[in-house]
């Protein structure tokens, strides 16, 4: 078997948007640095069951609903 192949595992601490804080094993950065997440279980819809927001960009999303809104699906 090779020697070095694989990569640094090393221990850092996640910060989820709620605040809450834990400590986790990864190769993700340095030892000690902190991860701050975006998005996290607690906050993203398909965990949490909420309603996802559609962004309307470029008019897409209307343009689409305007051509099929007789089709009553």
């Amino acid at each position: 078997m090779k020697a070095n192949t694989h990569p640094d595992y090393h221990t850092i601490k996640v910060v989820m948007t709620n605040g809450t804080e834990y400590l986790t094993r990864s190769t993700w950065g340095s030892e000690g640095d902190t991860m701050n997440l975006d998005i996290d279980p607690t906050s993203h819809p398909a965990w949490t069951g909420g309603n996802q927001q559609l962004m309307d960009r470029g008019g897409r999303v209307s343009r689409f609903k305007k051509r099929y809104e007789g089709l009553g699906i």
